[in-house]
């Protein structure tokens, strides 16, 4: 669940930063924290669709589209998840959100994420970054500065079950940015037992927002390690978008380090 907050933080540049024009950054973190936006963990869709054959599982969710890991090999936790995709070109009106992240899928208690939000208002669009430590608020990313078609990795890196740090990298423009975060209590440290690279339809005032086309979403150079072990993505579950009976999303996995989520 996400909570928004707003943090200003140091980014580590190797090039000068640049403002985006006509981004207002102050007043678009206003305006969702007034409008209560969350992000939440994966809730199955009410008419649950599962199928399964010899390569994969899928299932469906009202709010997720992408590849997780229900559990690390035995005896070890997931302490590192990684990906890379393309800001994408997004229309219509609405929005969606990118990220990676452990845990929130059986296990609940707390979620280390980080990602962008990509939102489009009557042909305006605007872009956030912000990482999270569930069920504690979500920070916006003052200062990170993001365009369609840039390629952005983020990385979520768990140093114990109560420590951790994310790292944004704009690698079209060249800047980063890290951040170290603690658990924001002692009910809510990590448990390890699930990774995920998602596509998320958000919440906003209590309710899914208006899932935007958000085209075509690529996770490459995607992975997570466990210990000494490493995840193929081939090995994870899929989960699409369903709402209302309709399947918005479709996701492949493309090999055993890239992801593909297209809206439909």
């Amino acid at each position: 669940m996400k909570f928004l907050a707003t943090v200003s933080i140091v980014a580590l540049l190797t090039s000068s930063t640049l403002a985006r024009p006509g981004s207002n950054l102050s007043q678009r973190v206003a305006s969702r924290r007034a409008n209560d936006r969350k992000s939440q963990p994966k809730i199955k869709s009410e008419s649950l669709i599962v199928e399964t054959n010899s390569t994969f599982h899928e299932e469906y969710s009202e709010n997720w589209a992408g590849v997780f890991f229900e559990s690390p090999p035995s005896g070890e936790t997931y302490s590192m998840v990684t990906g890379t995709f393309t800001v994408p070109s997004i229309s219509g009106n609405g929005a969606a959100s990118a990220w990676v992240g452990i845990d929130g899928v059986t296990y609940t208690d707390a979620i280390l994420q980080a990602g962008l939000d990509f939102t489009i208002s009557d042909g305006t669009i605007s872009y956030d970054a912000w990482y999270e430590w569930y069920p504690d608020a979500a920070f916006d990313i003052s200062g990170f500065d993001i365009s369609e078609g840039d390629s952005i990795t983020v990385t979520v890196d768990a140093t114990s079950d109560t420590e951790g740090t994310i790292t944004l990298e704009n690698t079209s423009t060249g800047q980063s940015v890290t951040q170290t975060v603690s658990a924001p209590d002692s009910s809510a440290t990590l448990g390890g037992q699930n990774v995920e690279w998602i596509v998320e339809d958000f919440e906003e005032n209590g309710s899914l927002v208006t899932l935007c086309d958000f085209g075509t979403i690529t996770f490459t150079d995607a992975s997570a390690s466990a210990g000494s072990s490493t995840v193929d993505l081939t090995d994870g579950d899929i989960v699409d978008i369903s709402q209302d009976n309709q399947v918005l999303t479709a996701t492949t996995v493309d090999s055993s380090t890239s992801i593909i989520v297209t809206y439909q």
